[in-house]
């Protein structure tokens, strides 16, 4: 049917309507708060390229995890800045590193928040590699046996959930065997199975201290260009045990998350980056775009391509704009 029998604009004329009909609704229960954990004490020290975040020592993360439980928001994922590092990322697998000790004490302090923490050696290590490096190579075997190391040290200090970022081959199968062996049966594995060598994590990699000091990471990252190779990859991560799968940036990468979400039946989430959570506070500091509706129009595309949870900064701002929206207002 067309004009003037089908009008489109009928279900759009008021908020009530609109409400309505709505087809996508993003919650705080959808969002996971990533949070940056460093030594000492009253630490809160502001990350310049993304502004509104901090690295946090463990009591000033306490603070910031708190708030974010009260506004709704269920997870949050931790990443570690160690004060010292070597080749082979030893304070990664620490029994008191610092996202040990930080997991201790989140759930000792919130024992109903979910605690997510991320395994990779990047942070640890000297070099700024995902893995260890032989004759400037990025050794995939040998690194895994380290990653399990860092993932069982995770679950023992209380992780809900671990979240191998590295992209080495067969790291999920190593992770979930040592896991098992170990006893931590329960404790989930949220896989970053499509993670594309991409450009938008230049902020993260400030925050995190954890860019490569040689060369770069396209031998083991995925490549932007394909997306066939997005499905191998997930399909491999869940047959090796994975619980959730991740497609990491979100925004270039929206077309993955819904192939995704289309071909399999696993929860799955993605990753709203550092460089796309720092163009839109950028752009809104230059007076060139409403940053709280680019905010929520960016997260709702995420949401409406198919992820089931989305690893966001904007978490706490998106979630007070959901509170006062109340229901169906996003």
């Amino acid at each position: 049917m067309l004009y003037p029998d089908t009008r489109g604009r009928r279900l759009r004329r008021s908020e009530g309507i609109r409400r309505m009909v709505r087809e996508t609704r993003l919650s705080p229960e959808d969002l996971v708060l990533p949070l940056f954990v460093v030594g000492g004490n009253d630490v809160r020290r502001p990350i310049e390229a993304m502004p509104g975040q901090f690295q946090f020592s463990i009591d000033r993360l306490l603070a910031a995890a708190r708030e974010a439980y009260g506004l709704g928001i269920p997870a949050v994922i931790l990443f570690g800045v160690p004060d010292r590092k070597d080749a082979l990322g030893t304070s990664a697998y620490a029994a008191d590193g610092i996202v040990q000790r930080a997991v201790r004490s989140l759930k000792e302090a919130l024992p109903d928040l979910v605690v997510i923490t991320d395994v990779c050696l990047c942070q640890y290590t000297d070099h700024g590699h995902c893995g260890i490096v032989e004759k400037g190579r990025i050794h995939n075997d040998a690194t895994l046996e380290l990653l399990a190391r860092t993932a069982v040290s995770h679950a023992k200090a209380g992780a809900d959930l671990v979240a191998p970022s590295d992209m080495m081959d067969g790291r999920v199968a190593e992770i979930r065997e040592a896991l098992d062996e170990n006893g931590f049966e329960e404790v989930a594995i949220l896989a970053y199975s499509a993670k594309y060598c991409s450009a938008f994590y230049g902020p993260f990699r400030t925050a995190a201290d954890s860019a490569p000091k040689f060369g770069d990471r396209r031998s083991y990252q995925m490549d932007p260009a394909n997306a066939l190779e997005a499905l191998r990859e997930v399909t491999m991560d869940i047959e090796e045990g994975a619980d959730i799968v991740m497609v990491k940036p979100a925004l270039a990468y929206l077309d993955i998350i819904q192939r995704v979400r289309q071909e399999f039946d696993l929860p799955v989430a993605a990753y709203n980056v550092s460089g796309e959570y720092a163009m839109i506070k950028a752009a809104e500091t230059m007076g060139w775009l409403d940053g709280k509706r680019a905010m929520m129009e960016t997260l709702t595309a995420i949401k409406r391509a198919g992820a089931d949870l989305i690893l966001t900064y904007f978490a706490p701002e998106a979630a007070r704009l959901l509170r006062d929206a109340g229901p169906g207002g996003a």
